[in-house]
């Protein structure tokens, strides 16, 4: 049955490697995962948060929805838009990006 198979020998050799050597390749993928992932995610977040606080009226808003209009006002939790002549919507302001 050998000539379809090939007989599996153990290899004599050096030993598994040290507790170091082990657990450099995680650190490393969670620093690599901390500076092109984590981090940029969060400095976005941050400048969103800061433009949404300093709304003001006047200011020219196109939404996540696509509605373009200007802000008539603003409140602690909704701003007011008129995205055309005569027709005002009330929106919800968020604190972060979905």
């Amino acid at each position: 049955m050998s000539f379809f198979i090939s007989d599996a020998y153990a290899q004599g050799g050096q030993a598994a490697g040290g507790g170091l050597e082990v657990l450099l390749f995680p650190i490393l993928l969670i620093v690599i995962f901390y500076f092109l992932l984590i981090r940029p995610q969060a400095k976005r977040a941050k400048e969103h948060k800061k433009m949404v606080e300093a709304l003001a009226k006047g200011d020219e808003i196109v939404t996540n929805g696509g509605l373009l209009g200007r802000v008539l006002d603003v409140g602690e939790t909704f701003a007011t838009v008129e995205i055309a002549d005569g027709i005002e919507v009330q929106l919800q302001k968020m604190r972060s990006p979905p």
